[in-house]
């Protein structure tokens, strides 16, 4: 199954309010990098890992943003990097701007290090409104979660997610590896036209709700060729997200490749046209997951999980449009789950491998499993 993405375009940072009470500062990402540069070790970076470089990177971003010579942000390598939350915020002068990783970033190491500024959702790194951006190289990034997961292992809104992409438009992000978030490592919100290749997230099992890539309100994204080991899900498409093609990903530990969950408080949702291929799920507690909350509203559509290996899979297959089933059970009718396609998926599981576990108010309609062939570890074969 394919569906149509407009050709991915290269990536624009803009202005950045003076308004904003975050460190705030700007991106304009380079297509074909013939433009100027901008290396935050000339802004006073020091990279040594303790220094806080936060406001060299913002002096940087304040000419990158305003440079229409197709810009890009140098973060040299071999040198680590402290930074205090910020905020790269679009739009930029450049039609086109890149930020290149050579480095590593990393976070506070403990939690009351963490500068906020008020009335903002708390994150790490936030890019927003930056059409055309481009981030990619080979550095890595360390979001220093470990402390945030013991103090407050059941309250993840306590926690900071790591890198967030807010309403932009042509985005590339590639190459790049994340550990250790304190939450979720990377959300795509209300971003059109994104392409992410080549990633590697590493968080431990046991952490909690340190999501590889979660996705919302967004479309046209494509996620490819990438390793994500995790806590919790490896990729989550949430409400609001359209033609979502997820192609070669290796997902394990983890929670699998989820669809929600959705109609959480008994909201409305909608999620369609979801496309899940080549993926491999190593030892993960789920692995092809469409979750719903009892007592939401909308729907799940035109949704394919197509040739997908399990390695000691709990659950390869299942629907559960019970999720957290005694809260807000009477608030709406249920998710509808519609046009969802299972084919050829092959491997191993720990428990019975396929689970539909579907509401009487609002069922699961039009569910095809075709060419399964899973044995559980004591040899039954589905």
């Amino acid at each position: 199954m394919g569906f149509p993405l407009q050709k991915q375009r290269s990536i624009v940072f803009r202005g950045c309010s003076s308004q904003n009470q975050r460190l705030c500062a700007r991106i304009t990402p380079t297509a074909d990098y013939g433009g100027s540069t901008f290396d935050v070790s000339k802004y006073g970076a020091i990279g040594n890992g303790n220094t806080d470089d936060s406001e060299a990177f913002l002096k940087a971003w304040q000419d990158v943003c305003t440079s229409k010579d197709n810009p890009t942000l140098i973060i040299p390598k071999d040198k680590t990097y402290f930074l205090q939350p910020l905020t790269f915020q679009g739009p930029c002068k450049s039609a086109t701007v890149k930020v290149e990783l050579g480095g590593t970033i990393i976070a506070p190491k403990n939690i009351e290090d963490w500068k906020w500024a008020e009335n903002k959702e708390i994150s790490w790194i936030r890019f927003e409104r930056i059409n055309g951006l481009v981030v990619n190289g080979e550095g890595k990034i360390n979001g220093q979660g470990a402390p945030w997961w013991k103090t407050y292992p059941n309250n993840e809104s306590k926690r900071p997610s790591a890198i967030k992409f807010i309403k932009c438009e042509g985005l590339t992000i590639s190459d790049l590896t994340h550990f250790d978030s304190p939450k979720n490592h990377m959300s795509i919100s209300s971003c059109k036209k994104v392409f992410i290749s080549n990633l590697k997230m590493i968080a431990p099992e046991d952490s909690p709700n340190t999501d590889g890539i979660d996705i919302a309100d967004s479309s046209n994204v494509i996620i490819k060729d990438s390793s994500i080991t995790t806590g919790d899900d490896c990729v989550a498409v949430n409400t609001g997200s359209s033609f979502i093609n997820i192609t070669g990903v290796f997902c394990g530990p983890g929670h699998g490749i989820s669809i929600g969950s959705l109609g959480k408080n008994g909201e409305y949702a909608k999620v369609e046209d979801i496309y899940v291929k080549n993926c491999t799920f190593t030892r993960t507690s789920n692995g092809a997951r469409i979750k719903t909350w009892k007592g939401g509203n909308g729907y799940a559509r035109k949704i394919t999980y197509e040739n997908i290996e399990f390695i000691e899979v709990k659950n390869p297959i299942i629907i559960d449009q019970s999720y957290y089933p005694k809260l807000y059970a009477n608030v709406g009718k249920g998710v509808a789950v519609t046009d969802v396609t299972f084919r050829n998926l092959r491997g191993t599981s720990t428990k019975d491998p396929i689970q539909l576990k579907c509401e009487t108010t609002i069922s699961c309609i039009n569910i095809e499993l075709d060419n399964i062939n899973i044995t559980r570890i004591d040899k039954r074969k589905i």
